[in-house]
């Protein structure tokens, strides 16, 4: 099976995704049925483990939206578990330097390019060995996205972005605020100029550039900058808004303002 949204980024291609954090299948495959090019199933920051991951992964197969799962971090035996039950393309956060994204790299690449474990004879991903050239596609098949998200791994995105096998590099607003003295204002003017010169200088290596924002007009420039994926919100975030603006509407609580207070989280 061929990765279908790792080729769109060797083409070029935009591709508009969607964040999922609800940690629920059934949300999931509403999601799916949106129309977005991809979804990230988020095992950082919400309340996922190994098992929902599957569960997601089962909801969203029979839509056209490519899941990218978002590991809780880069370590090998997780990644070959989210490999094996089916994921095509990771997202790993808190990338600094080009060491831990060659790890990363070898993590998900069989011997003798790689040190992921073979059990696939017993995984999903394989069909359960019904895929029995998985053994020899697999390590093409991997899409790996890691997270620029610290002032280190901008000092260090260029070293970062060289490293073959890295097919995308993401970055994370959120941190890299904090990262910057800026904690809780990823749209201050600061952070932005430096995910601008960010997108730039991943695009100019030849790399995937991408990141996350509920701002539309930001998410406008982010591509036209040359950002291949970029997640323009979040389901928990458009879920909270839509239901206390209903609230609202009938004097119960606040209504959330019309525009995001800040460009990106």
């Amino acid at each position: 099976m061929s990765n279908t949204f790792k080729a769109a980024l060797q083409r070029g291609d935009a591709q508009i995704g969607l964040w999922l954090s609800m940690a629920q299948s059934y949300s999931a495959e509403i999601c799916a049925t949106a129309g977005f090019q991809w979804l990230l199933i988020d095992g950082e920051h919400a309340p996922n483990d190994v098992r929902s991951t599957l569960a997601a992964l089962q909801a969203v197969a029979a839509y056209p939206a490519h899941p990218v799962v978002r590991a809780v971090q880069g370590e090998t035996a997780l990644i070959k578990q989210l490999l094996d039950i089916g994921a095509q393309t990771l997202l790993v956060p808190m990338v600094d330097t080009a060491e831990q994204a060659r790890a990363l790299v070898s993590a998900c690449r069989y011997p003798p390019q790689g040190v992921r474990g073979v059990g696939s004879a017993i995984a999903r991903v394989s069909r359960w060995n019904a895929r029995k050239n998985y053994l020899d596609e697999a390590n093409d098949e991997v899409c790996l996205l890691v997270q620029a998200e610290t002032v280190t791994a901008l000092r260090n995105l260029q070293a970062i972005c060289a490293v073959d096998g890295v097919d995308g590099v993401f970055i994370g607003p959120a941190d890299l605020a904090a990262s910057m003295g800026h904690r809780g204002k990823p749209g201050h003017p600061e952070v932005q100029a430096a995910i601008e010169q960010a997108i730039r200088t991943i695009t100019a290596s030849g790399k995937a550039a991408g990141t996350l924002t509920s701002d539309v007009a930001a998410a406008r420039r982010y591509l036209t900058l040359g950002a291949r994926f970029v997640a323009v919100g979040i389901d928990v975030s458009l879920l909270a808004q839509a239901s206390r603006r209903l609230a609202a509407e009938f004097g119960l609580g606040e209504a959330p303002p019309a525009q995001p207070s800040s460009a990106a989280y």
